[in-house]
């Protein structure tokens, strides 16, 4: 059965959707069967594995709606071991259909029940909000991993993000963990960088993920290709990091 990791942090900007598709990335060129689903109306993982969201018919929308089961929605990505639920701008349309409707937290996980025995990991790509998508994340979802980029702010929000994890468990699953804490955007010649990665770890201890996102303009470069970092520049030191963190996900 797959282990369903939902990429949640409510502020925008974060590397949310870049960790979903590289980690996902990562996970399938380490030959584990892997499942990206983008949850995000904005649709940027479906098109940072190449896929052009504005010719695909039917979206994680469909599924979510009912009109479909999710084996109809899954695409094939350029990595054998990775597939996609793509998504589009008609997913906005969900939180408004779906609101009068009892359960409406749940239909993300009724729709990955005929699913879970296929793959080994799902990751979920939520959008930059604690909006009704991303709760469905959340209650479909064995563990969050959260994005903290290292910039000014960065731990402004993630208590109300955690305060939310602690709702999900309570009322809709309970079974929800942090997988960790991943900080992004790492730059080595900033001191800011270093402040709050040392905040950081002593605010989560052991929630801080020991592998670090640098900054790198590859990483910057490669959803514009339609590419993971994995393809567009293996060689790359944030290729590497990414590697990493699929194998401490892994030891876990």
């Amino acid at each position: 059965m797959a282990h369903i990791i939902c990429i949640a942090n409510q502020k925008g900007g974060v590397g949310k959707t870049t960790t979903a598709v590289n980690l996902s990335a990562a996970l399938a060129v380490s030959e584990k069967r892997t499942l990206l689903v983008d949850c995000d109306p904005q649709a940027n993982a479906t098109s940072g594995v190449g896929l052009d969201k504005h010719r695909i018919e039917k979206t994680l929308y469909q599924g979510m709606i009912g009109e479909t089961a999710a084996q109809n929605l899954i695409m094939d990505s350029s990595i054998e071991c990775l597939k996609v639920i793509p998504s589009n701008v008609e997913l906005i349309g969900f939180e408004v259909e779906m609101m009068p409707k009892p359960n409406r937290e749940r239909a993300l996980r009724n729709l990955l029940t005929g699913i879970v025995n296929t793959f080994e990991y799902i990751i979920l790509d939520c959008p930059p909000s604690l909006s009704l998508l991303t709760v469905n994340a959340l209650t479909a979802a064995d563990s969050i991993l959260i994005p903290l980029q290292c910039e000014f702010y960065a731990l402004e929000g993630l208590g109300q993000l955690l305060q939310t994890v602690k709702r999900i468990k309570r009322n809709l699953n309970p079974n929800l963990f942090i997988a960790g804490i991943l900080l992004t955007m790492f730059d080595k010649r900033t001191n800011l960088s270093y402040q709050v990665a040392e905040d950081a770890e002593k605010y989560f201890k052991n929630l801080i993920f020991k592998t670090i996102i640098p900054r790198n303009i590859r990483l910057s470069e490669a959803p514009s290709f339609g590419q993971p970092i994995l393809l567009y520049d293996a060689t790359s030191t944030v290729a590497e990091s990414y590697f990493n963190l699929a194998k401490e996900l892994l030891n876990r």
